[in-house]
């Protein structure tokens, strides 16, 4: 078992413990992408997605209050999610910065009638969705979106734990049963 420290020389907080004990569930990486009223792009790279229900297929995100990826969906009422494969690593990390020109940095084209940004070179997936809901939680906002259009071509998944990159690497244990 190896423990992972808290920063030196500083009382953990529990929001730092929570932070660490989260950077131990790795999860599959998305970058969440919408339009403004202008049609200008804007996106954020996600590991906080889950699906919500199959009937009617909803997704769920969370996303940093303020962020002006945000306030693009809350004005157009539509976002799109894109799956990252396990080479779209670099976009996962533009998308991760503040940088304003993300979308320079990235091939991609509007998609569907809303125009939705897709990663055409990065993503394994893309859902384009409904705008639902949202709950203010904190910092952050719940944005729960109903799929209007999916798209998905198997690929090796980009993941994201321990604070670090990685790809899906399935071995397979033997007599090994999920049951739910």
């Amino acid at each position: 078992m190896t423990v992972v420290p808290m920063r030196p020389g500083s009382e953990p907080s529990l929001a730092d413990g929570c932070r660490t004990f989260m950077s131990g569930f790795p999860t599959g990486v998305a970058v969440v992408t919408s339009v403004d009223g202008e049609g200008a792009p804007w996106g954020l790279t996600c590991s906080s997605l889950m699906s919500v229900t199959l009937a009617p297929p909803t997704l769920l995100v969370s996303l940093r209050v303020g962020s002006r990826t945000l306030a693009a969906i809350e004005d157009r009422g539509r976002f799109a999610v894109n799956l990252l494969h396990a080479r779209g690593q670099r976009a996962a990390e533009v998308f991760a910065t503040g940088a304003a020109d993300r979308f320079h940095q990235v091939v991609w084209q509007p998609q569907g009638d809303d125009r939705l940004p897709w990663l055409v070179e990065d993503a394994c997936g893309f859902a384009a969705c409904t705008l639902s809901d949202v709950r203010v939680v904190g910092d952050h906002a719940l944005v729960v979106g109903q799929v209007s259009d999916v798209q998905y071509t198997a690929d090796t998944p980009l993941l994201y734990g321990l604070r670090q990159y990685s790809r899906w690497q399935p071995t397979i244990v033997e007599g090994s049963t999920c049951a739910s």
